[in-house]
């Protein structure tokens, strides 16, 4: 178990000694666990050698339509103490915050969560039979969404068994290990059912359907007996008074009635969250100490104040020290992060990655992030939205060291940050590209036949197989670097979440990938030395059409439509190009051996026609043109053809790929002499759920209800 921050100042020797006997007192604890009946592997416990690179295994398991592999850090072994020390110390904040995010997707998440921990612990019935089974999938996908709510789609996952087998793990479960909270194990199970089995109960964390109350229409925990319409008028009058309207108001608040009146609950120590903020503080205090530089050491210190006040103008001034200090090697993003989960856009979801920089890599993403003016001039975009002088925008490659929240299991593969636009604008930003996660994915890809199904032709089949990864790695960049770092908003027009509403996560994403997609084709590329061809450009576009128009649907269920903003952002593109470039065939829909595939006849044309697009989602960011943006993500990227969707997942079925894929991560365990650290060790378990449970009993700092 994680040594708490505080008992790196206060413990003695002796206890110091029993904390080194932990992972051999694990054992012996497995062993009587495992005799008991508890369904744990030994790898869940059990060290986790550190394998050879080339002996490496990423994949770990598949369970439904989900795919776990695993990540390495390379080079973290020639890191200093010091930064080890750090690395380690902003690893167990992010792990801290854990259960927040569970809280913030659905007010039960934690009370469910609870209870497949102590089924899975404690269960005395037989462990076989497919009852059990399905009940072990379901707790692997619950797990996996960090809730009951799909990770990506955003809809309940439903149980594959009946109602009546919860009742009977609840039965001979521990009830001691239930958070029954005062009702007896039946009426536990009675209140629970509906709330996992009920199709219409909760449906949707995010509800982005058109013609709903996007607020009160979601399950979600970030407001509580509020409409959208008063969350618009309380943000609104809270701008009008405040000395910057562009604050981020409301990033770290649940709004709710209480007594008839609005009232932000404030996520901070005292607060909401309390309990899991404090540990998360006391682990940010252990990292200020070790910080590689004054200018990250300030970092903290805002962010420990921002923790403790729940002052958003701490969090500010913690980005802006943030994105100004490039140098460290260990990096990190610690806090309420990204609004996608709220679809009023303001709530930020809790989110930490802990990185260091891949100094090789880097090389590649630094040469676009040096040319970011020249970009920025050579856009699309209407030269009025354009920035006159783009400034301070760093990028880097990173070898991820661990994630939690927001951004784990299933993770990013780049990051631009800050979000608030105003800090963008006057200080700059951070774009970073997840090599390691990047290189993970790559491994299990390349064995994916899903090119050869769906490529357009062998020529396009051949350019895929010879440069998909490079192309998708260049408008990872380009996307991060210098797509959301591009243009500014009129003077007067207030921020996207203001402006755009929920359209504002799918229409940021759209005119970040058409960035990086215009310029993925233009010669300047090969200029200065990250693309050897164009032809790299054409296998960018051929797997974003593919994947925009037909490949994505894997993703979607019969009768859904489009619910992420990602998968929403990608539609509305490549089926706007198609539209807009069917009087000259650009892209062609045909048939062969009764199979769709869509096919793109030319480049330059597309390349125009996606310019065209980003010089309009351009102006509607800029002017705030709601009424635009709704028409464009409600035409384009909402609705699916249900034929096509059908086509999609009968010519996946043999493929045997899993549609969604995420991380086990790494654990950094400390090496402890006396009341020091002094050296700090990476293992790579191998079991998904074995991390879970271990999560679930080392990082529970809140209560079921919050």
């Amino acid at each position: 178990m994680p040594v708490p921050p505080e008992r790196f100042d206060t413990i003695s020797s002796g206890q110091m000694r029993t904390v080194r006997k932990d992972r051999a007192m694990r054992y012996l604890a497995f062993f009587f666990l495992l005799v008991a009946g508890v369904a744990r592997t030994a790898a869940a416990t059990a060290t986790a050698e550190t394998p050879r690179a080339d002996d490496f295994k990423p994949e770990a398991d598949r369970f439904a339509d989900i795919q776990v592999l695993r990540y390495q850090v390379p080079g973290f072994e020639h890191l200093s103490l010091r930064q080890k020390q750090l690395a380690y110390y902003l690893t167990q904040a992010g792990l801290a915050g854990r259960d927040i995010f569970w809280d913030q997707k659905y007010p039960h998440n934690l009370a469910v969560r609870k209870t497949l921990e102590a089924v899975l612990r404690s269960y005395r019935g037989p462990r076989e039979g497919a009852e059990w089974t399905a009940f072990l999938t379901y707790a692997k996908q619950v797990f996996f969404a960090n809730g009951i709510h799909h990770h990506y789609a955003s809809t309940k996952i439903l149980p594959a068994f009946p109602p009546a087998y919860l009742q009977t793990l609840l039965a001979q479960t521990d009830p001691a290990q239930l958070p029954l909270e005062g009702r007896e194990v039946r009426a536990f199970g009675e209140w629970l059912t509906p709330i996992l089995f009920d199709p219409q109960l909760d449906a949707k964390t995010t509800n982005l359907d058109a013609g709903v109350d996007h607020v009160a229409g979601s399950a979600n925990a970030f407001y509580r007996g509020v409409t959208g319409a008063e969350v618009e008028a309380f943000y609104a009058e809270m701008a009008r008074k405040a000395q910057n309207p562009r604050l981020s108001f409301g990033l770290n608040s649940q709004l709710a009635r209480v007594d008839g009146k609005l009232v932000e609950r404030i996520w901070k120590v005292g607060g909401m969250y309390g309990p899991a903020i404090e540990q998360i503080v006391g682990w940010l205090e252990k990292a200020r100490t070790v910080a590689e530089t004054p200018t990250q050491q300030k970092s903290l210190e805002h962010l420990i104040r921002f923790y403790r006040t729940g002052d958003i103008a701490e969090f500010d001034q913690h980005c802006i020290a943030w994105v100004s200090d490039t140098t460290p090697t260990i990096d990190f993003v610690n806090g309420f992060i990204e609004t996608y989960v709220d679809a009023a856009g303001k709530r930020g979801a809790f989110e930490s990655v802990v990185s260091m920089r891949d100094e090789e890599a880097t090389k590649r993403i630094a040469a676009i992030s040096a040319q970011a003016q020249w970009f920025e001039d050579h856009s699309s975009i209407a030269p009025a939205h354009k920035k006159p002088n783009v400034t301070g925008i760093s990028a880097k490659v990173i070898t991820v060291i661990g994630e939690v929240g927001d951004a784990a299991p299933a993770t990013p593969i780049g990051i631009n940050l800050p979000n608030a636009e105003w800090i963008r604008e006057q200080h700059g930003s951070k774009s970073v590209s997840l090599g390691n996660i990047v290189h993970a994915y790559n491994a299990v890809l390349a064995k994916s036949p899903v090119n050869d199904e769906f490529g357009a032709s062998p020529e396009v089949i051949a350019r895929l197989k010879q440069w998909a990864p490079l192309a998708s790695d260049l408008h990872t960049d380009m996307h991060e670097v210098i797509g959301h770092a591009s243009g500014q908003i009129n003077p007067g027009v207030g921020t996207p979440d203001q402006t755009l509403k929920n359209y504002s996560a799918t229409l940021e994403e759209a005119r970040a990938d058409l960035v990086g997609l215009y310029f993925i084709l233009d010669p300047k590329l090969v200029e200065i030395g990250v693309m050897p061809t164009l032809e790299v450009g054409k296998a960018g576009y051929d797997k974003y059409v593919m994947n925009g128009l037909m490949t994505q649907l894997y993703r979607v269920q019969p009768g859904h439509q489009l619910e992420e903003a990602h998968m929403r952002n990608r539609q509305l593109v490549a089926a706007w190009a198609f539209e807009h470039g069917k009087a000259d065939r650009v892209i062609e829909r045909a048939t062969r051996d009764g199979k769709t595939f869509f096919r793109i006849n030319d480049y330059e044309k597309l390349r125009g026609l996606l310019g065209q697009l980003l010089r309009e989602i351009q102006r509607i960011k800029s002017e705030g043109d709601y009424a635009a943006g709704q028409a464009l993500v409600e035409t384009y990227g909402v609705k699916v053809d249900e034929a096509l969707l059908a086509e999609v997942h009968r010519r996946y079925a043999p493929l045997n790929v899993a549609p969604f894929m995420g991380f086990i991560q790494p654990r950094l365990v400390p090496v402890i002499v006396g009341d020091t650290i002094t050296d700090v060790k990476v293992e790579y378990p191998s079991d998904f759920l074995g991390q879970m449970l271990d999560y679930g009993r080392d990082y529970a700092f809140l209560p079921v209800k919050n």
